[in-house]
C-alpha cells in the first residue's frame, strides 16, 4: 500500500507540474504580449490594439519554411518544440473561426512573394491546412498595384471590416521579396448584453489629461472580479466579461489608483499573470459601466520582433528559408492589422439565478472611466486573441 501511495503521489505531482507547462496557445501569446509591450512603450498615450495570437500565427506560418539558425530564432522566441505545434494551432484556428462564432472572429492570413520565387508546394499546403493561409505571388515592381491586390484580398477576407492594410510606399519595387500578412477582426456577442437604453454620455478621463464625454454602457449583473498587485505593489482591478458560448472572455485591467498610469501595469503582464488572476477573482454583483469603443491598429512587426531576438528572417544575408523557396528569400514586411468593436450587443439576458442575486440590495458601481487595458482570451487554451490599451474611447 505504501508503494501505491507513492505512485499516486508521483502521478499527482507529475500532473500538477504538467499543468504548469504553458499551452502552445499561451507560448505564442506570450511572444505576442511582448510585442504589444514594445509597441505601447513608444505610444503610452494612444489607443493600441494587437492580436498576440496573430503575431504567433505569422511566425507559425513562416516556421515550416525556415531552416537552421533562422528556424532556431523563431522556435526559441516562441518556446515551441522542434517539430512545431501545428496540430494545436490548426485546432485553435478552427475553434476561433468556427461557424458557431457567428462571424465574431474573421482572420485573414497570407504570404505574398515576389513573382519568380516559386513557393515550395509542401510549404503552401502546410499553411493552407494550419492557418487557412493563402500564398500567392505578386509583382512588387509595381508597388501600387501590389498594394491594391493585397488590400483587396484583406478587404474580402474580413468582409469589409479591414478595408486596407498596406500602403504602396511600404513596398520597395526592387527589394521586396516576401510580405507576411495577418488581419484579424473581432466583434463578440456578450453572454449578458448591455441594454442600449442604459447607455449614456459620461465623462472619461483620457490618458492625455483631458476629460472626454463618451457613450458609457451600463449593466447590473454578476461579474467575476478581483484585485491583483504588480511585483512593485501597484494594485489593479480585473473584471471578466464572458462572451456567449463561454469559451472567450474579455478581461479588463484598471489601475486602482486614478493617478497610476497604465504603463506601470503593462510590463508585467504575461499569460502566467492572466492565469494567476483566476485564483483572485470571484463572482460579485455590481453595476458595471464601460465605454463603447472601436479600436484598430496597424503594427509593423519587424522592429519589435527583432528586439525579441528574431532578426535573421528579415536579413537578406542571413535568412534561410530553403523549405519555402528554392531561391533565397527573406521577409521584407511582417504586418498585422487588428480591429475590435465593443458595443452593447449580446445574446439573451442572464439566467434566473442571476436575477435572484440581483433582486436584493444596491450593489457597488464599477466605472471604467480612465485608461484601461483589455485582453480577449480563449479560455480553454489560454490563448490571448487580442490585447489593447484604450486611452480615449
Amino acid at each position: 500500500s505504501r508503494h501505491s501511495g507513492w505512485l499516486l503521489w508521483l502521478h499527482s505531482y507529475c500532473s500538477s507540474v504538467l499543468s504548469l507547462a504553458p499551452s502552445y496557445g499561451e507560448r505564442g501569446s506570450d511572444l505576442g504580449i511582448q510585442v504589444f509591450q514594445q509597441v505601447v512603450r513608444a505610444k503610452p498615450l494612444e489607443n493600441v490594439v494587437l492580436s498576440p495570437h496573430g503575431v504567433a500565427s505569422i511566425l507559425g506560418m513562416l516556421l515550416p519554411g525556415a531552416h537552421g539558425e533562422t528556424r532556431k530564432q523563431v522556435l526559441n522566441a516562441l518556446r515551441y518544440k522542434k517539430n512545431g505545434p501545428y496540430k494545436m494551432l490548426r485546432k485553435l484556428h478552427k475553434t476561433l473561426t468556427a461557424r458557431s462564432n457567428q462571424d465574431a472572429v474573421l482572420i485573414a492570413n497570407a504570404m505574398f512573394s515576389q513573382e519568380g520565387f516559386p513557393m515550395e508546394e509542401a510549404f503552401v499546403a502546410t499553411n493552407k491546412a494550419n492557418f487557412q493561409c493563402e500564398s500567392r505571388s505578386l509583382d512588387f515592381s509595381n508597388t501600387h498595384r501590389a498594394a491594391d491586390e493585397i488590400n483587396t484580398w484583406v478587404n474580402n477576407k474580413t468582409k469589409g471590416h479591414i478595408p486596407s492594410l498596406i500602403k504602396a510606399d511600404m513596398l520597395d519595387p526592387s527589394l521586396t521579396r516576401l510580405v507576411a500578412v495577418n488581419s484579424i477582426y473581432f466583434k463578440g456577442l456578450w453572454k449578458s448584453r448591455f441594454q442600449p437604453e442604459n447607455t449614456k454620455m459620461r465623462p472619461f478621463n483620457g490618458g492625455d489629461g483631458n476629460v472626454y464625454k463618451v457613450p458609457m454602457m451600463s449593466q447590473l449583473s454578476v461579474f467575476n472580479i478581483g484585485m491583483a498587485t504588480t511585483p512593485q505593489g501597484l494594485k489593479y482591478k480585473v473584471i471578466e466579461l464572458p462572451y456567449h458560448g463561454n469559451t472567450i472572455s474579455m478581461l479588463i485591467v484598471l489601475p486602482s489608483e486614478e493617478d497610476t498610469p497604465l504603463s506601470r501595469v503593462v510590463p508585467h503582464i504575461s499569460t502566467a499573470t492572466v492565469q494567476s488572476w483566476t485564483k483572485l477573482m470571484h463572482m460579485k454583483k455590481v453595476r458595471l459601466l464601460i465605454p463603447k469603443f472601436t479600436a484598430d491598429a496597424e503594427v509593423d512587426l519587424k522592429d519589435p520582433l527583432a528586439a525579441l531576438g528574431i532578426t535573421d528572417i528579415f536579413s537578406e544575408g542571413k535568412a534561410d528559408f530553403r523549405h519555402l523557396s528554392s531561391e533565397p528569400v527573406h521577409v521584407s514586411k511582417a504586418l498585422q492589422k487588428a480591429k475590435i468593436v465593443v458595443n452593447e450587443d449580446g445574446t439573451k439576458a442572464a439566467a434566473a439565478t442571476t436575477a435572484i442575486l440581483l433582486a436584493r440590495s444596491s450593489p457597488p458601481w464599477v466605472t471604467v472611466d480612465r485608461p484601461f487595458l483589455f485582453l480577449i482570451r480563449h479560455n480553454p487554451t489560454g490563448t490571448i486573441l487580442f490585447m489593447g490599451q484604450i486611452n480615449q474611447p
